[in-house]
């Protein structure tokens, strides 16, 4: 065995081709005491066997290389469902895949019982804008059932040239027969943060995933945001909903820009390097403002340390229904070969100690996403007095042309009329600042 390497400092959660925190690294490291580990010499005969079998008996000759890259994808698999190991082909798509830009749906997927399913659609993507939803379950591509494929071999059929389209069957929780989406694929372009008021003193904060820039842009937005209302503000809504994670450090970033002191997340694995503790600096951007961070079951990974961490500090109050819950750590091992190995090297703690992994981080309001609309109309629209032929005038000129306009102007945020959540976030923080003022 050689020498135990320090493991690079690139990480990422939640990539394109699963929901995860990630580490590269460009050599294998021991296990600490496993090393002396004897070889199962019994295990490794009957396996020796069994090949000799298979090149022999089955009905097809199979190449050597073949045999051994699918014995080593079935020891992966069988770890865990975000263990694999990716060939020279694979390991290029995953790359492609942490680059930002794209041909492909916009989703993040995972794989569960056989079938990919959806962790969270990305903003402003074909896949959002074909009503794809966090939980769909995706059992057909085009004529193709998803059932025996590996991960990567669905997410390399769903990405592809932009303006090509795709038939997706979807088995979706409440309904009772498969859907077919359709979805003509794009370039993806992932915005990380956007912002904007939802009214005077209140800010709305949007993270669509973990990027590297993302907590510079974070605090960038807030400052613009700051200047745009004149004074200093009084509460921000942090959107993590459908945020399927991205890099470490970027979560950290954001974390660190609200909490001032103590730890924000830490790691813990069998491995030295892979035991690490990030802790705050202090400098709270707000300024103490409330937060309320809204999630939902499409809150993944990088989302959930910084859930975790605000929750634990009490710096927000976390508003939504439960998160995805994964808390798991892959590495990413770069082979001789030109392939890679990923692998689950390690879980992620919140500042209390608390391993999310298959638990998810439960809010501190359990606010479900309802659909906000008005009473159906009746068919046949009823008439109303400018309806009638040689109606007059009010007399008021074009004043009333201009209403609507006015109406637009009121310093609301449109989104609040249709988006239950934000709506009960933005309550929750006037009811904050309420009790502050009584004090």
């Amino acid at each position: 065995m050689t020498e135990k390497k320090r493991f690079a400092v690139i990480f990422t959660l939640g990539i394109m081709l699963g929901v995860g925190m990630t580490v590269y690294s460009s050599v294998f490291a021991k296990h600490e005491g496993d090393a002396a580990s004897a070889l199962p010499l019994e295990d490794l005969r009957a396996f020796s066997e069994v090949f000799g079998k298979v090149k022999s008996d089955y009905v097809e000759p199979v190449e050597d290389d073949k045999l051994l890259e699918h014995a080593i994808k079935g020891m992966l698999s069988g770890l865990d469902p975000h263990s694999s190991y990716l060939n020279k082909e694979e390991f290029k798509e995953m790359r492609i895949g942490t680059d930002g830009k794209f041909g492909g749906l916009g989703i993040e997927v995972t794989m569960e019982n056989g079938f990919v399913k959806v962790v969270s659609p990305i903003d402003d993507t074909p896949a959002q804008r074909a009503g794809i939803k966090s939980g769909d379950v995706i059992v057909r591509l085009d004529d193709t059932p998803v059932k025996g494929m590996t991960l990567n071999d669905a997410v390399k059929i769903m990405r592809g040239d932009p303006d090509t389209s795709i038939l997706l069957t979807i088995v979706r929780e409440g309904e009772t027969a498969p859907l077919k989406i359709k979805v003509v694929r794009d370039i993806i372009r992932i915005q990380s943060v956007r912002g904007r008021m939802l009214e005077s003193g209140y800010a709305y904060l949007r993270i669509t995933q973990f990027q590297s820039a993302t907590g510079t842009s974070l605090r960038k937005k807030l400052s613009e945001l700051k200047k745009e209302n004149d004074e200093p503000l009084v509460g921000i809504v942090l959107d993590l909903r459908n945020n399927p994670g991205g890099v470490l450090n970027a979560s950290v970033s954001v974390a660190d820009a609200f909490v001032t002191k103590g730890k924000i997340v830490y790691t813990e694995g069998r491995v030295k390097d892979s035991r690490l503790t990030f802790n705050a600096s202090p400098n709270d951007i707000a300024n103490g403002a409330p937060i309320v961070v809204l999630v939902n079951g499409g809150s993944a990974s990088a989302s959930e340390i910084v859930a975790g961490a605000l929750q634990d500090h009490k710096r927000a109050i976390i508003m939504g229904t439960k998160t995805f819950g994964k808390g798991s750590v892959q590495t990413i091992l770069p082979m001789n070969n030109g392939a890679a190995l990923k692998i689950t090297t390690a879980r992620y703690f919140t500042p209390s100690g608390r391993s999310i992994q298959a638990e998810g981080i439960e809010p501190d309001l359990i606010v479900e996403q309802l659909e906000l609309s008005k009473k159906d109309e009746p068919v046949v629209d009823r008439l109303r007095e400018e309806d009638l032929r040689k109606h007059l005038d009010n007399g008021n000129g074009d004043k009333n042309a201009d209403k609507e306009d006015e109406d637009s102007k009121d310093g609301k945020d449109k989104a609040l009329k249709t988006d239950y959540q934000l709506n009960e976030a933005l309550n929750l923080l006037k009811g904050v600042n309420i009790v502050r003022l009584a004090k």
